[in-house]
């Protein structure tokens, strides 16, 4: 049976999430959990109660990229509710796959953005239906690029996408976006952003809603004019805006989405 060691060990090497909870203050000190998305945890921080909340918290700080200490009672008990009991201080190390970003159209927009997402450490994938736009040769910095239909590719990769990924839709073709923005919308992707004025979203929502797009949950998920108020004008100051409302939004942060304004998007 491989130990806890071996196991982080492979799943290092071929890039599978994984946390490690360490006990790093209190009893057990040294005592190791480890946690994988569809596996039961290995190991124990030396109380069953304890193992049961620390792995759930680590599944929390695994989904969204985040490594720190939590503290706990020595069995588990919630500390606001029974101050004096034992502390234990317990360091989350999470390993997870970069996020990945998903770009619709093959626009000068795209290479900007796919510069900035590669430089704050996303794996980029640029998606177009025209194999004569969607090369490697107009995007080298993408890490792929694929020659498909949106709804095809979400179909695929869909399935994986969580909080920490981000779908932005580029173009302005009924035939990308409506069928792009449903497929992201059937996903967990966490930021889902689409490129156009307020008078081409208004038109796009009427679209949504021929198809069955209705749900004002679903209809709050999409940023459209995509990017924060910034007076963006340039491909590289668009790139920027909507990579910082990402952040913002990833980071829990009110910030000026151009979708929250009114009035042109240009000055």
């Amino acid at each position: 049976m491989s130990t806890l060691y071996e196991i982080l060990r492979d799943c290092l090497r071929s890039g599978e999430p994984v946390g490690l909870a360490t006990v790093v203050d209190g009893p057990g000190t040294g005592a190791k959990l480890l946690i994988r998305p569809g596996h039961e945890p290995l190991g124990s921080l030396g109380d069953p109660q304890l193992d049961v909340l620390a792995a759930r918290d680590a599944r929390a700080e695994l989904e969204a990229g985040r490594t720190g200490i939590r503290h706990y009672g020595a069995q588990g008990q919630t500390l606001d509710e029974e101050p004096g009991v034992e502390r234990v201080s317990v360091f989350v190390e999470s390993f997870a796959p970069p996020p990945t970003m998903v770009i619709f159209g093959a626009v000068d927009f795209t290479a900007a953005l796919a510069k900035v997402a590669k430089v704050l450490g996303y794996h980029v994938v640029v998606c177009d239906a025209r194999e004569v736009f969607a090369t490697k040769r107009r995007f080298p910095m993408a890490d792929e690029v694929v020659v498909d239909w949106p709804d095809r590719i979400l179909e695929r990769i869909g399935p994986t996408l969580g909080s920490r990924d981000a779908v932005c839709v580029l173009t302005h073709d009924p035939k990308f976006d409506v069928p792009a923005i449903q497929g992201a919308l059937r996903s967990r992707v966490g930021y889902l952003g689409v490129m156009g004025s307020r008078k081409t979203h208004a038109r796009r929502m009427e679209r949504l809603a021929e198809v069955g797009v209705t749900e004002r949950a679903d209809l709050d998920r999409i940023l459209a004019p995509i990017g924060l108020d910034l007076g963006a004008r340039t491909p590289e100051e668009t790139a920027i805006s909507i990579c910082a409302e990402i952040i913002g939004r990833r980071r829990g942060r009110v910030v000026a989405s151009l979708r929250d304004g009114d009035g042109p998007i240009h000055a």
